[in-house]
Formats: C-alpha cells, structure tokens, sequence
C-alpha cells in the first residue's frame, strides 16, 4: 500500500468513524480492511499450524517479551523435545532449559514446567478453557490467558497486546495522545468476529505489525509506554550467563563464578544466585551451584 493511498483510506475511515461513532458499518468497514490486509500479508509461523491447547500454551508463553521470529526458530524443537503435557513434566530443568537457550526470560521456561505438571497432576492432562482457570497457573497473567483461549480453542476473549494497540490508535484515537489500555479494550470488545476470534486476532496482530513498521511513532502515543532499560550490564545479563554456564559445565562452585562472569561487585552475583535458588532453577551445596532435579 502506497503512502498517499494509505492517507487517503485512512482518513476516509476517520471521516466516518467520527461522523457515525462505533456503528455497525464502521465496524465492518474496519473488519474489512484488517482481513483484506490479512489476505494478502498473512504471515506464517509453525505455531501457527497444528493448532492444539499444549502447542499453543508453549508458543504464547515463548512470545511473552520475545519476538516471533525468535520464537519460531526455538519453537519447533521445543514441540519435538517435548511433545506434550507429560514429557514437559517430567523433563529436568537443565533439559528445559538447553531448549530455550537464546528466547531469553528463563523464568517463563521454568513456569512452562510447573504448568504442565499442575495440569498433569490437576486437569488430568487437559489444558482448561476458562480465563479464570488459566490465570491462577503460573506466568498467566489476564492477557496470556485471553490469547491461549482465543488461539486454542477460538472462543471470543478480548486482550491487548502491542500490535493490537498499535492497530487500535491508529484507527480510533487518531489525534489522542496517552491511550490507556481500557479506553482501548471496550473497542476490542465490540469489534471483535465472534465467529472466528482465532484468524481475527492473527489479522489484528499482523496489521500492527506493518504499523510498527510504517508508523513508529504509534507506541509512543500508548498510556503504557516504558522505554526498556538497558540489557548490557544488568542483573538479567548476569542471570542469563550463569545459566549459560551450568548448561555448559553442569555445576560450578561459586568462588569460580566471579571470575567466569567477569563481575566486580560480588554481591551482584550473590543477589543472582539468590533469586535464582528462590525461584526454583539451582540447589547450592556445600559452595556448589547446580541446576535443581
């Protein structure tokens, strides 16, 4: 789509969104637009194919904070890895964790694990189709939970994520600076195709993306809006090399772990290794660190 011809369409749009509000023939006519786009400019990812509950869990707890190219370079070997519910629960986190090297945010790894053994143990092995359910488990926040019910087995739930902000700005805040996310989800929910929320959403996610391509300046308009802070240097930096390390060797003892990290501030690592015993992924003994049974 040229620039001039986006202009123009575009502005028609707001033209009439102003003129007649969120009526039945903006509504379609914003439907209209998002799928003939999605026609054309689908993408394709191998989470995107073989839709199941367990497949989908995985992809969207790996899309959490992490690009979708990323993810489908590290998805497909995980499935294969571990195919299902059992597997994944009986996997050790060293094993997990040789997968997911390079998706970054190692706690959802972990997460992933304590998911499939609650609904081993719990939900006799089926993924539950309640919101509610989902988000009691844990890294399952009202947004994942929404899009997990939605992909999985395409029931109407109404979530945000950046593209379908992106694409929410653009079409119905045009002049509004510092949308806030609920102003946004009420349009969500009355635009929404109720008889495929599953394809509507990828269209929606697809058609932000080419906004944040063309349209840079739309993230910044959000309510939401935090710049990241940097990587390099930080204790998330620190946390992904240790782990890093005990991939490689299996197990260290601390007073090495300085000098591999090239830290100065020993209680940096201290504060890393805290936090990582705290939340499940390493045992110290006796001044050694290895990766929790």
């Amino acid at each position: 789509m040229s620039k001039i011809r986006e202009e123009l369409f575009i502005s028609d749009f707001h033209r009439l969104f102003k003129k007649n509000g969120l009526s039945i023939e903006v509504i379609e006519s914003f439907q209209k637009i998002i799928y003939e786009f999605y026609r054309i400019h689908k993408r394709k990812f191998p989470f995107r194919e073989k839709i199941s509950p367990y497949n989908v869990l995985v992809s969207e707890i790996m899309l959490q904070q992490t690009q979708t190219g990323r993810v489908s370079e590290k998805f497909r070997n995980f499935i294969e890895k571990f195919p299902d519910f059992i597997s994944l629960s009986q996997a050790s986190v060293e094993d997990i964790l040789k997968e997911w090297k390079g998706l970054g945010y190692n706690r959802r790894a972990l997460a992933l694990k304590r998911i499939a053994e609650i609904i081993i143990n719990e939900y006799n092995g089926k993924l539950p189709d309640s919101v509610d359910t989902l988000k009691k488990l844990p890294q399952i926040g009202n947004n994942t939970a929404s899009s997990i019910i939605a992909f999985a087995f395409n029931k109407p739930t109404i979530f945000i994520e950046t593209n379908i902000r992106t694409v929410f700005i653009y079409f119905f805040f045009p002049y509004k600076e510092k949308v806030k996310d609920k102003d946004i989800l009420s349009i969500v929910q009355e635009t929404i195709d109720k008889s495929n929320p599953r394809k509507w959403y990828y269209a929606l996610m697809d058609y932000g993306v080419m906004l944040k391509k063309t349209h840079p300046e739309l993230k910044k308009r959000s309510a939401h809006y935090r710049k990241q802070a940097p990587f390099r240097g930080s204790n998330r930096q620190i946390r992904g090399k240790l782990i890093e390390i005990l991939i490689k060797e299996g197990s260290i003892e601390i007073s090495k772990i300085q000098q591999k990290l090239k830290v100065i501030n020993p209680d940096r690592i201290k504060k890393v290794l805290d936090q990582l015993k705290k939340e499940g992924f390493i045992d110290i003994k006796e001044r050694t660190v290895k990766f929790t049974k």
